[in-house]
């Protein structure tokens, strides 16, 4: 396997707090060669200024709602052979561009998306998905964890996550990118379907894993509770329009306007909404429905390939050494844990009392990653729910599991 040179593109707006949690997970993934293009509005640029990264990584301003155009941007301004997307409220495994480009070894690869990991750090949020013409998607079973070649099947496309996904500069180039008419949602769908009618093939990497944390946004609380839903009913206006055009979309307007109302009305129920904010919501579908079916929808040009030099992430905290710290609180392992991510290691502390609580999993501001739960609690959601190990044999086990995307660790008890 080559390390091929990688551009991993950031697009951030208005959440400066996660952006400067991902970067700080970036700093330690372990790759020989990349670059970091962030996109950025204002508040962005001021965290990466804050961060004193300016100059470590390509920054470009950009204050739009229209993640598809500044996914373009970024294009513009890479210099890699392949370009890897990562959203600002995503972390990735320190191995996760290692694996994400092994596929791409081969000459017939195109793309290639990995798992997501959801708001536990643990369970999945997204494994592998078709995407079909009217925007629907279905699961696709991938066994075991080496990477799997996928071919689309016709008028179909396979799903990459725009969270964690990758592709060939030339060919995403050749394509225009991102269409523009998609704000926000179906972006990257609508690029799989294009990429399928090219009969293009995909790997799905399961070990190219990261965290996805759902941070609140001006659509959504954090608790993922909609607050707008313009941009996706457009979205999907303008997606039937390219991809299913002639047919009459009331049916499939009418079957995704019931579903963003039973979301918002799980919502009304738990309390997180009121009647007048499912009626507000509502009316935001119905008038986005309406700026997508007269939205502007143009041919694409190609990206010019005259980015600036290669400039490769200088790391400053990551050796590549990995090791745990397992105990019984948090409160006496933290500053173990901070001394150690000084030191360049990359280092996950494990805080378990002995209860049968689920184990739950973040990647700390301080760079460590921190995972909590009983010492006879599961980890993995499918397990059994009782366990009954002792810590250091419990540690050991949650080491392992880890091990392919984190690395193999020592095991400090402390």
């Amino acid at each position: 396997m080559t390390s091929r040179p990688v551009s991993v593109i950031v697009v951030s707006r208005e959440r400066p707090e996660a952006l400067r949690l991902c970067l700080t997970g970036l700093e330690q993934v372990i790759y020989d060669a990349f670059e970091v293009v962030v996109v950025a509005d204002p508040t962005g640029i001021a965290a990466v200024e804050a961060m004193g990264w300016t100059g470590r990584i390509k920054l470009v301003p950009f204050d739009e709602a229209n993640i598809a155009a500044a996914r373009n941007l970024g294009i513009a301004a890479s210099a890699g052979e392949i370009l890897a997307f990562l959203d600002d409220d995503a972390v990735p495994e320190p191995y996760w561009l290692a694996h994400l480009t092994e596929p791409f070894d081969s000459p017939t690869i195109s793309a290639a998306g990995g798992f997501v990991r959801g708001r536990n750090g643990i369970s999945y949020q997204w494994r592998a998905r078709d995407i079909a013409p009217d925007g629907t998607s279905s699961p696709i079973v991938v066994a075991g964890s080496d990477p799997v070649i996928l071919e689309p099947s016709p008028g179909h496309g396979i799903k990459t996550e725009g969270c964690n996904m990758a592709y060939l500069r030339v060919m995403l180039s050749d394509l225009g990118g991102f269409d523009p008419a998609f704000h926000f949602f179906l972006d990257e769908s609508d690029l799989n379907l294009r990429l399928g009618a090219l009969n293009a093939r995909t790997a799905i990497v399961p070990m190219a894993e990261v965290h996805h944390g759902y941070r609140e946004s001006s659509r959504r609380r954090r608790d993922r509770t909609p607050l707008d839903l313009f941009e996706i009913a457009a979205s999907q206006a303008v997606f039937l329009r390219k991809h299913q055009p002639g047919i009459d979309t009331a049916p499939r307007r009418a079957l995704f306007r019931a579903e963003q109302k039973a979301r918002a009305d799980r919502a009304l129920v738990s309390g997180a909404l009121e009647p007048r904010d499912l009626r507000r919501l509502m009316r935001s579908f119905d008038a986005g429905w309406t700026a997508g079916q007269n939205r502007p929808v143009l041919p694409l040009e190609p990206i010019p390939l005259d980015a600036p030099d290669f400039l490769p992430l200088k790391r400053q905290s990551s050796t590549g050494a990995s090791i745990a710290l397992a105990g019984r609180s948090h409160r006496r392992l933290r500053p173990k844990a901070k001394t150690a991510v000084k030191e360049g290691h990359i280092v996950t502390v494990y805080a378990m009392k002995p209860t049968m609580r689920p184990h739950k999993l973040r990647f700390t501001t301080e760079g460590y990653w921190l995972q909590t739960g009983g010492i006879f609690g599961r980890a993995k959601r499918s397990g059994p729910r009782l366990i009954l190990q002792s810590r250091k044999k419990r540690a050991k086990r949650e080491v392992a599991r880890v091990a392919q995307v984190r690395g193999a660790a020592e095991l400090r008890l402390v």
